[in-house]
């Protein structure tokens, strides 16, 4: 509904990430009257914070109703009945009976039951989903929650970069270069700096990566497949001197004929642009963790 320090750290966030989400090999069993207690009024809406983004909510009675006003938050309130409702409609309503919400994430899934609280002076308005609530939910084994990219990325980008860039473009007083590239099972980490020796703001447009044929021989002919990462880091979209980044890709390969293009686009009315071509080998240097 709704490299080896870094490999080091790396290997251990991977290995308590795999320990706390794979190693359950069932969901334990939970009734009703084990779930954790929520209580809301009427006229008062509860929102509850998942510290991942919410895949879908499920609320078990007509009592409750709810949406999602952002990706990790759930906005439940009791269902509001009108003078204009039918009677069957009005019966429906029951708030001795509120029913359960269910909260499903990327990794885990929270369970509430809900009591109804008659002084609207004492409700809650907002709740974080608490660890203790958490069940961990099964997962193919190559797949990474948002807050398990967010770790490995964080954990990137504390590294120092000591080495030369694997790859670097200058071009109108802008430079953009790749400084490592780490693989993780089926994901590649692209860590990426922008440099900016101007006097003049960069506004960023868009960053764009795509797969393209090496040689063109009739633009007609030319063909862009585009790459969409799958997480990145920050969505900052204005830098003055520098900016570095993480973004993390489904792992990919592509023929010796083709390049990846990655092209940074700036708002107009400047409009100054700078293209960098990554060849496969490139590819083939990155670091595992």
């Amino acid at each position: 509904m709704i490299k080896n320090s870094i490999k080091n750290l790396m290997c251990g966030i991977f290995l308590f990430s795999s320990a706390s989400t794979f190693a359950q090999t069932e969901t334990p069993e939970k009734r009703v009257t084990d779930l954790t207690s929520l209580e809301i009024s009427r006229g008062v809406s509860l929102h509850i914070i998942s510290p991942e983004p919410i895949q879908f909510v499920d609320l078990s009675t007509n009592n409750l109703t709810g949406d999602l006003p952002a990706e990790n938050i759930a906005r439940i309130k009791i269902t509001e009945v009108s003078d204009s409702d039918s009677l069957a409609t009005k019966k429906d309503i029951d708030i001795n009976d509120l029913g359960v919400i269910t909260i499903v994430c990327q990794s885990y899934m929270a369970q509430y039951k809900v009591n109804y609280l008659d002084f609207k002076r004492d409700a809650v308005t907002n709740i974080q989903i608490q660890p203790e609530d958490m069940q961990p939910l099964e997962y193919p084994k190559l797949a990474f929650s948002s807050t398990e990219l967010q770790k490995f990325s964080l954990n990137i980008l504390r590294q120092k970069i000591i080495n030369k860039p694997m790859r670097e473009v200058k071009s109108l007083k802008l430079t953009m270069q790749i400084n490592n590239v780490y693989v993780v099972n089926d994901y590649m980490f692209l860590d990426m700096t922008f440099l900016n020796s101007s006097n003049l703001g960069y506004d960023i447009d868009a960053l764009k990566f795509s797969v393209e044929d090496k040689k063109i021989y009739k633009a007609t002919n030319n063909q862009s497949i585009a790459l969409i990462p799958v997480y990145q880091l920050y969505n900052q979209k204005q830098f003055r001197k520098s900016y570095r980044n993480i973004y993390v890709f489904k792992k990919f390969t592509y023929p010796n004929s083709k390049v990846m293009k990655i092209r940074l686009l700036e708002e107009q009315l400047s409009g100054r642009a700078i293209e960098m071509t990554v060849k496969y080998s490139d590819i083939l240097k990155a670091d595992t963790f």
